[in-house]
């Protein structure tokens, strides 16, 4: 069997997005095909195109190593590093016809082509969460001694490559794009995470107040899918909201910590989540009068024009929703039996790659005990 590099040339179909600002037009859509090994990356098919057919397409790259993070575009709707991205395995992914398509990321101003404005999203998030260690005084005569595991810790997200990638698929940004965004939250974890900086709750308090920040991430894995580095930018906002709850117990003005709290306690009490129960809970709390707070009834007001057009288009019953959900009662055991695993543990678990060695928890903790699975059966 041939090796994969003694391959003989194909030919792929190209078709680039095209934009160009001075033209004053619409982008459009330019089709090209080229002769090149299929191992070949896509990036290198871009350029034979631009070499043989069209000079001015544009596209930003350097390394073509998969380092420097300058060539992020989109591969049949998909973000990626154009030269981490084989031509084979696009058209595996391509429609039926086989083209491959190419365009600029998302959520950025494209400023020619496949060319997109960094500095207006990208760098600008950055920007916000202050990336730059600000150090524990008074400073040490020598060096800040630091642990292996903390140090392991944050290696993950020191890893992001800046490619903006993550930004360009996340799902919440296109419907906020005031919000802080994937890059910049695991930007902010890299901090956080570091022993060495003395600013940890005041960075938590500041992007959990943010109505854009710490609670609008929408959990949709996006972002995860689209790095090529393994970063995964939702799991390290998930580890800054546990750290600001569980740690520093920040109540935020958007009722994010509530809310959290109105989640996880449904699922214990009833083995699954009651959304009618899950707003008053979360805007005033657990108790009873809580929920019928002035405060409470206020946002629960606001939420009424929303939960009357879900109700319309039949997302919602109003039957169903008032009846209260609840489980089996030997399904229910083996659930909160979960919970008493979790919560009863000295020290929380946290998934990292770098440390766990794989995104999962280890069996043990996946897992109820066999006694606690004999008592709920």
């Amino acid at each position: 069997m041939p090796e994969i590099h003694d391959r003989p040339p194909e030919t792929f179909k190209l078709r680039i997005r095209r934009y160009s600002p001075e033209t004053g037009e619409a982008a459009w859509w330019q089709d090209h095909e080229v002769e090149v090994e299929p191992h070949r990356s896509v990036l290198e098919g871009i350029l034979r195109a631009r070499d043989e057919h069209d000079g001015s397409i544009g596209i930003r790259c350097s390394c073509r190593q998969a380092i420097c993070g300058s060539c992020g575009i989109r591969v049949n709707g998909e973000a990626a590093l154009a030269c981490h991205t084989h031509l084979d395995e696009a058209r595996r992914t391509a429609g039926p016809d086989g083209v491959i398509e190419i365009e600029p990321m998302g959520n950025m101003p494209v400023i020619k082509d496949l060319i997109v404005d960094m500095d207006a999203v990208h760098w600008k998030k950055i920007q916000q969460i202050t990336p730059w260690l600000l150090p524990v005084e008074p400073a040490p005569e020598r060096e800040y001694i630091v642990d292996r595991e903390s140090m392991v810790d944050v290696t993950q997200t020191m890893a992001c490559i800046q490619c903006g990638a993550c930004v360009s698929d996340c799902l919440a940004m296109e419907v906020d794009p005031l919000f802080v965004g994937p890059a910049a939250m695991a930007k902010s974890y890299r901090f956080v995470g570091d022993p060495r900086d003395d600013k940890h709750e005041a960075r938590l308090n500041h992007l959990a107040q943010d109505p854009h920040g710490l609670y609008d991430c929408t959990h949709c894995f996006k972002c995860v899918e689209a790095c090529p580095k393994g970063v995964n930018p939702m799991g390290q906002i998930m580890r800054l909201r546990r750290i600001a709850t569980g740690d520093f117990h920040i109540k935020d003005d958007n009722n994010g910590e509530r809310h959290e709290q109105a989640f996880a306690s449904l699922v214990k009490e009833n083995g699954l989540l009651w959304e009618a129960e899950l707003l008053p809970r979360s805007y005033g709390g657990n108790s009873w009068w809580g929920k019928f707070a002035p405060a409470a009834g206020k946002e629960l007001l606001s939420s009424l024009p929303v939960i009357l057009k879900s109700v319309m288009r039949g997302k919602v019953g109003i039957g169903g929703a008032l009846k209260p959900h609840k489980i089996p009662a030997q399904d229910l055991k083996q659930v909160q039996a979960i919970y008493e695993t979790v919560e009863g543990r000295d020290e929380r678990y946290e998934l990292n790659l770098y440390i766990a060695g794989e995104d999962e928890p280890p069996a043990e903790a996946a897992t109820v005990s066999g006694a606690d699975s004999e008592e709920a059966s």
